[in-house]
């Protein structure tokens, strides 16, 4: 695994960089949590276009950014899932830790809005060649 892809932990946001249908991109900066094994934790809701697109097509790429989605380190190849289960509940926590008691005001709000699933995304570095 590079250093470049190990230190995507140290930033604060990550911008995720996947794809539509015709291949243009499309760029979304999003709170994140690394595991310390290589995986980058994300969450959305089910429906959202991030996550059709990942659903579609796994192959992305990520960056560092700040809360606006400004660049501030390389692109990165990778590939995401969606997670179930154990991964799933392990990414949540994870994120539940990191950016407390925000997360935990948002999933409050969520809550209150029924119908409205949420996703964790598992994203790892692409294998070489990819």
């Amino acid at each position: 695994m590079s250093g470049a892809w190990e230190g995507l932990g140290a930033a604060r946001y990550l911008n995720l960089e996947s794809y539509r249908r015709d291949g243009t991109a499309v760029r979304t900066p999003l709170w994140f949590a690394a595991d310390g094994e290589g995986v980058l934790f994300v969450y959305s809701q089910a429906q959202a276009g991030k996550v059709k697109r990942l659903r579609r097509e796994p192959r992305c790429r990520v960056a560092a950014c700040d809360m606006r989605g400004g660049v501030t380190g390389p692109w990165l190849e990778a590939r995401a899932e969606i997670l179930e289960g154990a991964a799933a509940a392990r990414g949540m926590a994870l994120l539940d830790r990191r950016y407390w008691p925000w997360k935990q005001l948002i999933g409050l709000l969520a809550r209150l809005r029924p119908g409205r699933a949420r996703v964790v995304i598992g994203i790892r570095a692409a294998a070489s060649g990819q």
